[in-house]
């Protein structure tokens, strides 16, 4: 098989040529500011409310509730930031968990520094947030809980509607990074008791440098970004049109075929599954067997490095990842893999496999073959399994 075999899906998706197609006039015909008063601006004004409809109405909510933002970090960054701003006269007391994205962990961590208080909860074997441990850890000051949709590194997706019922009930703010969920999974921020969401294009066959922020209507949230009086001031600069119009055919694509390609991505999945962990021994699969995104494999193979497994892979023309894009080259293991349960070193054995629909199941068995023949070669190599396999036959 020689062409490249993209499993890596978590990390960025190909921009539809539908998208791609959609954006182009608005680089080189329609390129007024949308802030400006005269007509050659308009169809730049129009397309971005178009967009902003169609994203609305995805989710739910308003056309006024959307935001757009230069994609899921800033749009973490702005709930989580603002949120412990407006509403720190109450309290100053965060709740998340230990698998969040790092735009959520990081922005937690800055925050201590300037005096909030964050519980971060603990996860089960498979991932999902202890639902006992966040009733408890909410206390009177408890201004905001940040719990992901959907965990980018091993799948699970977490009971947001519980979670949301709860917050809702105790009159506490609700975030959620829905950046690997959305246009994924139905998602009404309404049904779930929402007050934020991130998400991403790129996650969702869209541009690169684009993404929304929803803000429930209410919400005392204060400008993000300074510097000019667009999205309806609470987000200064020009608008990235093309990039808008893109994010808004990308989940017009998305939301008309979320159930076939759901079910075509869980085919592949659980088939690919089923064969790694029939056929490598001492593997195991990494979040919930069946409450996970329908796309999303990631499995711990131990004695192996993964690292060594990722580039070895590449040289047989399979992109695949050893966990968040956003960490890669980092020699730590992954604190979500850590955060489940896994030993550091295998930890360090893990291989995240992301699907598309435009994967196949000859691809699957390509990708099962390679993956035999390269836990073979390292483990040959492997000092610790060399002894395992001694002292298990003694």
């Amino acid at each position: 098989m020689n062409q490249v075999i993209y499993l890596d899906n978590a990390a960025t998706t190909r921009t539809r040529p539908e998208v791609a197609d959609a954006m182009m006039p608005f680089f080189t015909e329609h390129y007024g500011n949308p802030s400006s008063v005269y007509e050659f601006a308009a169809p730049c004004k129009q397309a971005i409310a178009r967009s902003r409809e169609t994203i609305a109405k995805s989710l739910g909510a308003k056309a006024n509730e959307i935001y757009f933002t230069a994609g899921g970090t800033e749009s973490d960054n702005w709930a989580i930031k603002a949120a412990a701003e407006a509403y720190q006269a109450k309290g100053k007391h965060i709740i998340t968990s230990k698998i969040e994205h790092h735009a959520v962990l990081h922005t937690c961590e800055y925050l201590e520094k300037l005096g909030f208080e964050v519980t971060y909860l603990d996860v089960d074997e498979n991932g999902v947030v202890k639902i006992e441990e966040l009733k408890k850890a909410i206390r009177p000051d408890t201004i905001l809980i940040s719990i992901m949709f959907a965990n980018n590194e091993i799948g699970t997706i977490e009971p947001i509607k519980e979670i949301g019922e709860i917050a809702r009930e105790r009159g506490v703010l609700f975030h959620t990074d829905a950046v690997q969920a959305y246009c994924h999974i139905p998602i009404n921020v309404d049904e779930y008791h929402i007050d934020m969401l991130s998400a991403s294009g790129h996650k969702l066959n869209g541009p690169k440098g684009i993404g929304f922020l929803y803000i429930r209507t209410g919400l005392k949230l204060r400008s993000f970004v300074h510097g000019g009086a667009q999205e309806r001031k609470r987000r200064g600069g020009t608008e990235n049109v093309p990039g808008i119009v893109g994010l808004g055919k990308a989940v017009e694509l998305a939301v008309a075929t979320m159930d076939e390609r759901a079910g075509k991505e869980r085919e592949l999945r659980d088939y690919l599954i089923g064969r790694v962990t029939a056929e490598v021994p001492f593997v195991r699969l990494n979040g919930h067997r069946t409450c996970r995104l329908a796309n999303n494999t990631n499995f711990a193979f131990q004695f192996i490095e993964g690292e060594s497994m990722l580039i070895m892979l590449d040289m047989n023309g399979i992109c695949g990842s050893s966990g968040s894009a956003c960490t890669s080259g980092s020699l730590d293991p992954s604190h979500v893999l850590l955060a489940i349960g896994l030993p550091h070193e295998i930890a360090h054995g893990s291989l995240r496999l992301t699907l598309s629909e435009e994967n196949t199941k000859e691809e699957m068995d390509y990708v099962v073959e390679k993956i035999k023949e390269v836990v073979d070669r390292l483990r040959s190599m492997s000092p610790l399994y060399e002894d395992f396999m001694k002292n298990n036959q003694a």
